[in-house]
């Protein structure tokens, strides 16, 4: 997750310590020095859209197999002894699982901070200040284009306006909200207009995700945009944040899922504004790029521990919290997955292997490698010309620039 606003204009919000302080550099080990990594936990495999890119191949009966309450409890007890900053009850379609609210509170209360990732269609008022009064720290909800793009690619006719009086929900129960916004062949169009919408809404905060192929994404890979349209968008974003600076839009853009992102930002800072770029480079050096299986894991409904949301393959799976609570699995120094993750640059292959920028991006996203058919394989999706990966200085003196 990069966030062009931090990097751009050097305002800092909360999540910002967890990716560009000098501490997260240091997370190798997959467990800092206190505290455990962020955590997705699909909640259930229910929903009431049927999304062309879903990753977790929901349904709308969900899963009979779901951790139950008790499970549910045991886990978040687990994750606050392990010291994991940030839960994020995700889906299928989250606000579906009945339990919700009380595991919210049970997180919030244990000193993890609750986030909601939902398509936002169920978002009542009452809703609204349900989640705000639980402790929940942020709900994101997807809106992937403009209502007729949006409702064509979540599959349910009406599904943006729901979604969008859902933002407007939280934004009056006064619940931090923020947009989510795929990008694809299918919503570029709306690009514009999504920029236009959070303008006109005054939404806080919009994560702008790059496709990636896996769940029901992979059919989709062949439907991608190609590198020229992702480096274009990725800059379209950076000029709308130097605009809403401008003119005082407090809006807050993140891009999320492509790591290449972080070495165009780098040399996009330097070319325009070269005073900034030694603070921008220590910024993304601490990040590190993907940190799938490092400072980043998921459980699905049914329990399974992976390195991140979109590692869905058996052979990336790294145990149940059935068998063994969370936090063993992601200590455990002899499961070979996490090992070589947290160690990745010998095994990693094509481009990725000898790139002089793989200290911002790690290889990116080994899921999208494996939708090539090799998990060591170089991502399709890095846009980067050869020029820009080789032009990325050493990291600079004193290496550790601050949140």
């Amino acid at each position: 997750m990069l966030n062009l606003t931090r990097l751009l204009t050097g305002a800092s919000t909360e999540g910002d310590a967890l990716r560009y302080s000098s501490h997260a550099r240091h997370a190798e080990k997959g467990v800092s020095a206190d505290r455990g990594p962020v955590v997705v936990w699909n909640t259930t495999r229910a929903c009431n859209l049927s999304c062309r890119h879903c990753y977790a191949n929901a349904t709308p009966s969900g899963d009979s197999n779901e951790l139950t309450h008790r499970e549910a409890l045991a886990f978040i007890e687990d994750l606050a002894s392990f010291r994991v900053p940030v839960l994020l009850f995700s889906g299928g379609e989250p606000l579906l699982r009945e339990d919700l609210l009380v595991l919210i509170r049970y997180a919030a209360d244990r000193g993890i901070r609750p986030v909601v990732s939902t398509n936002g269609t169920l978002i009542t008022r009452e809703i609204a200040m349900q989640l705000k009064e639980a402790g929940t720290g942020y709900v994101g909800v997807s809106l992937d284009g403009l209502a007729a793009q949006h409702d064509r690619f979540r599959g349910r006719e009406g599904a943006f306006q729901l979604a969008l009086e859902g933002i407007r929900h939280c934004r009056e129960a006064g619940q931090r909200v923020g947009l989510r916004y795929t990008l694809s062949r299918h919503t570029l169009p709306d690009l514009e207009g999504i920029l236009q919408l959070i303008e006109e809404e005054g939404i806080p905060r919009a994560c702008f995700y790059h496709l990636v192929y896996t769940g029901r994404g992979k059919e989709l890979q062949a439907e991608d945009v190609s590198a020229a349209e992702a480096r274009e968008a990725v800059l379209r974003l950076i000029r709308a944040v130097q605009d809403f600076q401008r003119r005082g839009v407090h809006t807050e853009l993140l891009t999320v899922d492509n790591h290449a992102d972080n070495v165009l930002l780098y040399h996009y800072i330097r070319q325009h504004r070269p005073a900034e770029a030694d603070q921008a480079l220590s910024l993304l050096y601490n990040n590190g790029g993907n940190r799938s299986g490092i400072a980043f894991g998921c459980v699905d409904a049914r329990g399974m521990v992976y390195p991140d949301q979109f590692s869905r393959d058996q052979t990336q799976a790294l145990g149940s919290i059935r068998e063994r609570p969370f936090s063993a699995i992601w200590s455990d120094p002899a499961e070979p997955l996490l090992v070589s993750l947290r160690d990745r640059r010998p095994l990693l292959k094509g481009r990725c292997q000898a790139c002089p920028s793989l200290d911002l991006c790690n290889g990116n996203f080994r899921a999208r490698a494996m939708a090539s058919g090799d998990y060591w394989g170089e991502d399709p999706s890095c846009y980067l010309s050869d020029q820009e990966r080789q032009t990325i200085p050493a990291w600079p003196a004193g290496g550790s620039g601050t949140c």
